[in-house]
């Protein structure tokens, strides 16, 4: 329907802005026409009347040299009255053209015109995406990384972001997938409809715009506008949060500086865990054997905002000592060691920086984080320093600084909601492998080790699937058929079926059963939801076996099951194998 309307937009505005050329020209192509055919040729050699042109080769004649192309005096040599006549009419023909293409060059300039085709061109582009997809409100550096990171995996998106030029760098990109995108306004509900809201394969919006009010009115059209939609959305604000989190149905609320805190947490008290979470989401340089753990002792945590005191929260909970620096007085309650100020020498020798174990430097200016750094390392080389990087574009900068870890809210951000869209079960999967007891550190270095073993050095791919007859038909059929598919199984390559695949297995969720790490004896049912990680190969593999019953069938019983009917019925009569 938003389609027919665009539609229906830019035609209006074309029969608006060419109705005065398109008149002019059919009325000096009438006229035109119309003299031609009234006007006396050359006398006839056999009965000495004037010869008329018919209205045909008045009209032929007009058109072509309208084009210029001159074809001559057809169908006969023209009398000196058509001659004049011919050439009365060019010169208003050109005239009228001038006129029209002058019209169209403006047409062309029209912002109206360029808006309306714009948004009847991308409605129309995201109509053609017949798979699931996702809507992305905001394409800032958030909204980028995790374009880039859904065209990966395959999963196309609709993008609108209110900056032109922030559009026109999406559309110069070579995305695996399509990524439309629009210039508009995410929280207009027209734009909205236009990037697929209403659309059954429409599965999630993400709005992740750098206002917090923008994004909240976006959660809210998109539960009006479709009530089971699922609703991701960034927020950095309680009161924000708190609305959200009133809207009904799903919605996912991401905050970058929650989500650091509780992963540098688990790295305090779990080494592997930030080299496995960096590894799954590809870091730069990332590893499976370097291990990044922030010392447990005295931290100082330089900008006390939002960041500072969601770190400095968790520091609390464990009983780690903290000194606060920060300029605003109104923050200071609650904390026992809070110094006024910007984190200066100064300021820094009176937190007593010799002492330090970490230092935090999470003010909102990049250029003073960097100063904080180098500050520290003065006073305290081998301090612990965790920097916060604000753009984007400074990223050569923290590189070069050589800081044991950089957080950056916008790619923090990224990858928890790329997360939450290919590997849902991932969070209760690392919930279980940071649970407080003995065997868990062992079995998060086992997850590793069998890791590095399988996968090794070429990159990850988290893939959740869902047992389904639409995407795995050969596992449901034989299900239904009344045989067993274990997990043992679907690790064979369908190839060869005495060499695994490149597949390690995180959860298997049942129903309301929940099983982390399971056996590869375990029996598949139906709808089970399977989150493992593997190469890009390997899932190309395990997509194919799922699928197909002749793959399937040869892993299970390494014999080809026989394709043809003939060759179903020698088995069957030679009883070499059952079918």
């Amino acid at each position: 329907m938003s389609g027919a309307v665009d539609l229906g937009r830019v035609t209006f505005i074309v029969m608006r802005e060419m109705r005065w050329p398109l008149i002019m020209i059919i009325c000096v192509y009438a006229v035109s026409i119309l003299g031609m055919v009234f006007t006396p040729g050359i006398p006839d050699v056999i009965t000495g009347k004037p010869q008329h042109m018919s209205i045909f080769h008045a009209f032929y004649f007009m058109t072509y040299t309208a084009t210029t192309t001159g074809f001559g005096e057809i169908p006969l040599e023209f009398s000196n009255a058509q001659r004049l006549w011919a050439m009365v009419c060019l010169y208003i023909s050109v005239i009228a053209w001038l006129y029209a293409v002058g019209a169209i060059i403006h047409l062309l300039q029209n912002p109206f015109f360029i808006r309306a085709l714009s948004e009847w061109q991308f409605s129309r582009r995201v109509r053609h995406i017949h798979s699931p997809f996702f809507i992305i409100c905001g394409f800032g550096d958030t909204g980028s990384v995790l374009a880039r990171n859904l065209s990966d995996y395959g999963l196309p998106c609709s993008v609108i972001d209110i900056n032109e030029e922030r559009i026109k760098a999406l559309q110069l990109r070579n995305y695996n997938v399509a990524m439309p995108g629009l210039c508009g306004d995410a929280s207009v509900p027209k734009h909205l409809i236009d990037a697929g809201l209403m659309l059954p394969n429409c599965k999630k919006i993400i709005a992740i715009t750098s206002n917090e009010e923008v994004n909240l009115k976006i959660s809210a059209l998109a539960r009006i506008l479709n009530p089971n939609i699922c609703i991701i959305t960034m927020s950095k604000v309680e009161v924000f949060e708190d609305t959200l989190a009133t809207l009904g149905g799903e919605v996912h609320i991401v905050d970058p500086f929650k989500t650091f805190a509780k992963v540098l947490s688990a790295a305090m008290h779990h080494p592997g865990f930030s080299t496995l979470n960096k590894w799954l989401v590809r870091e730069k340089g990332a590893t499976l054997d370097y291990y990044v753990h922030p010392p447990m002792g005295k931290w100082i945590i330089c900008g006390y905002g939002r960041m500072g005191y969601e770190v400095n929260r968790v520091f609390a909970k464990y009983g780690i000592e903290t000194a606060i620096i920060d300029p605003n007085t109104n923050n200071k309650s609650g904390v026992d060691n809070y110094i006024i100020g910007r984190a200066t020498a100064k300021t820094l020798v009176t937190a007593k920086i010799d002492d330090a174990i970490g230092i935090l430097a999470g003010t909102n200016d990049d250029g003073h984080n960097l100063g904080i750094l180098l500050n520290s390392r003065h006073f305290n080389p081998n301090i612990f320093t965790i920097l916060r990087q604000n753009h984007h574009q400074n990223e050569m900068a923290f590189i070069s600084s050589n800081a044991d870890m950089i957080m950056q809210p916008t790619l923090v951000t990224a990858r928890r909601i790329l997360f939450l869209l290919i590997a849902p079960l991932l969070k209760v999967f690392f919930h279980y492998l940071m649970e407080d007891k003995p065997e868990r550190m062992q079995e998060m270095e086992a997850v590793i080790i069998n890791l590095k073993q399988t996968i090794g050095t070429k990159k990850p791919h988290l893939i959740t699937i869902h047992f389904k007859p639409e995407n795995s038909k050969a596992v449901i059929d034989a299900l239904n058929a009344g045989k067993d598919v274990t997990l043992g199984d679907l690790m064979r390559d369908p190839d060869n079926r005495n060499r695994n695949l490149e597949l390690v297995f995180f959860v298997v969720k049942s129903g309301d059963k929940v099983i982390v790490l399971p056996p590869n004896d375990y029996k598949i049912k139906p709808h089970d939801q399977l989150l493992f990680c593997g190469t890009a190969s390997a899932q190309r593999l395990f997509n194919a076996t799922i699928n197909s019953e002749y793959k399937l069938f040869y892993i299970q019983n390494g014999v080809f099951m026989p394709r043809s009917w003939i060759a179903q019925w020698l088995v069957k009569k030679t009883n070499r194998i059952g079918v």
